[in-house]
This record gives C-alpha cells, sequence and structure tokens, in this order.
C-alpha cells in the first residue's frame, strides 16, 4: 500500500498525520496553526485564503519528497473548496478521499471512525 497523508484543516489550523494501512491508527506528523485567523471577521476570505495556500505548499513539498503517494483530506465544505484551489495538478492528482467535516478539534479516534476502511473507497491517485 501506498503510504497516506490525511490533511484535517480548517481555516486556523492543520494537523497532518500519517497511516501506514486503512485500518491503522493515525499518527501525527506535523501542525500548522494561524493563530491570528479567529480574530478575522466573517466573510473575509483572504487570511483563510494565505492559509489554505501555505497548508497547499506543505504538503506539495511533502508529496514531493515522496513522504505520501495518498492523500486524504478532511475539512468543511468552504475551506475544502479554497484549500483544493491552492493545490498543485499533481497533489490534487494524489486525493483518494474526502470527509467534508471539520474535525480539527476532535480526538484521532474519532477521525479514524471517518476514514476509509478499504482500498475499494479510495479513489484512482
Amino acid at each position: 500500500m501506498n503510504r497516506i497523508r490525511v490533511v484535517v484543516a480548517d481555516q486556523a489550523e492543520a494537523i497532518f498525520y500519517d497511516i501506514t494501512s486503512l485500518k491503522g491508527r493515525p499518527v501525527e506528523v506535523s501542525r500548522l496553526a494561524d493563530p491570528d485567523a479567529r480574530q478575522y471577521p466573517p466573510g473575509l476570505q483572504l487570511q483563510a485564503r494565505n492559509f489554505a495556500r501555505t497548508i497547499a505548499a506543505n504538503l506539495d513539498a511533502d508529496r514531493r519528497s515522496r513522504q505520501f503517494q495518498q492523500l486524504i483530506v478532511v475539512a468543511s465544505a468552504p475551506f475544502r473548496s479554497l484549500m483544493r484551489a491552492e493545490f498543485s495538478d499533481a497533489t490534487k492528482a494524489a486525493v483518494v478521499y474526502e470527509v467534508p467535516k471539520d474535525l480539527v478539534h476532535s480526538h484521532v479516534e474519532v477521525l479514524s471512525d471517518y476514514l476509509p476502511t478499504s482500498a475499494q473507497e479510495l479513489k484512482s491517485a
């Protein structure tokens, strides 16, 4: 099985996990945070877009250094769309599964409940 990176993100925080099998427990590998993001008024997308760009750059660098081959994206619909718009074509192609939930502040066991359990659930990367 290919190495899988899971990014769990919202407009202020991103947690990156690696899983070695779909039945394995996600292992946190890094975090990013934009502490000022929650202070911005609703509707101001520039800060969120900049953070999405930072997440995308991080994922792109990790993909290029072969830290993962497949990517699972976990984020609510508005922010997931911002991230997807910032992904390079190669990183977009690595996305094999998406979870439309904001699970940044959830425990890792909750995240595991939303991840695919079989390769058939993944789209080809």
